[in-house]
């Protein structure tokens, strides 16, 4: 398990060589929070170590967005994730597939496919709001 701001550090690494440059804060949240469902769906076991909230505007990591909020709607170019652990082959192969798959989408189209009815933000939001969501409802 990592820190959300090891991964999305590690997702602008790999989208840069993948020349994918517009990782707007929506969209590099978007990323970490898909790479982690997967990670929980295909792996049984969590890539990030931190919660995830369901807020008004989709699933958050609270910490992640803290530190790349200052980017608004500009492309985060950079973070200081404070860790240097090396992923192992199944995270490496956990990002690169969503970079594959998602990769293309901008922040706004990753926010209507996370918000889609029947989400675990969705299932979330309309129960209680402002809570977090579990990792069992998010591997399912």
């Amino acid at each position: 398990m990592h820190t959300s701001m090891h991964i999305a550090q590690k997702i602008l690494e790999k989208g840069r060589n993948l020349s994918i440059v517009d990782m707007t804060p929506m969209k590099l949240l978007k990323l970490v929070y898909i790479s982690h469902g997967w990670m929980l769906g295909l792996y049984d076991r969590p890539l990030v170590s931190e919660d995830v909230e369901a807020w008004q505007y989709g699933p958050v990591i609270p910490e992640l967005y803290r530190e790349i909020k200052s980017y608004k709607d500009q492309p985060v170019d950079s973070l200081n994730p404070r860790s240097n652990a090396s992923l192992d082959a199944d995270e490496n192969n956990i990002i690169d597939q969503v970079l594959s798959k998602y990769g293309q989408f901008s922040g706004f189209k990753l926010s209507n496919i996370t918000h889609a009815k029947g989400t675990p933000w969705h299932t979330v939001w309309h129960q209680c709001q402002y809570d977090v969501i579990p990792n069992p409802l998010i591997r399912d």
